[in-house]
């Protein structure tokens, strides 16, 4: 009887362990990572995304198609949050919760803000939930990027989105809407 109860012990203690580990984001094989724009106001922009690792495997044209809708990272889809009214390639961004998504191609990508957020971000259906589609700019990296990465460069009222893996970077404009 005591072998028994220890080893139902065990076994739900192991369960217990696997089940936390699985809920902790840090330990999956693409962590979760945040990017962050701070306008002069105060206002924000805020990015949350999975950054997937190249592992030696050809990116743009291979595990990510050119020409189709790519969740912008990995697991769950691209969040992106503002406090502020934007324009993007003369589209307004009105404060809120959005998705984003983007579709490369070898010379130029595309960015998607969409309304439907808390999905897993594949398939994408979502479409008459966009707010927006517009162009972002690509160019080459100087060295390879492993880790698949959004960041944010702030220059006066304006927030340069890019997004840089393997040997490629994308990136677009957010200005404030004044």
């Amino acid at each position: 009887m005591l072998k028994r109860i220890a080893w139902v012990m065990v076994v739900g203690f192991s369960i217990c362990v696997i089940s936390s580990a699985q809920q902790d984001k840090s330990k999956r094989p693409s962590p979760p990572a945040e990017a962050q724009c701070k306008l002069p106001d105060g206002k924000t922009i805020t990015v949350n995304y999975s950054s997937p690792r190249m592992k030696n495997r050809k990116i743009f044209g291979d595990l990510v198609p050119y020409g189709e809708v790519w969740r912008t990272g990995a697991n769950e889809a691209t969040a992106f949050v503002t406090n502020a009214n934007l324009t993007v390639e003369g589209k307004d961004v009105p404060p809120g919760s959005y998705t984003i998504f983007t579709v490369p191609a070898q010379d130029k990508w595309t960015l998607i803000i969409n309304k439907h957020t808390g999905e897993w971000g594949i398939p994408y259906k979502y479409e008459s939930e966009e707010l927006a589609r517009v162009n972002m700019q690509v160019s080459s990296t100087p060295a390879p990027v492993e880790n698949f990465t959004i960041r944010f460069d702030q220059s006066g009222g304006a927030c340069n989105l890019q997004m840089s893996w393997e040997s490629s970077q994308a990136s677009v404009n957010f200005s404030e809407k004044r």
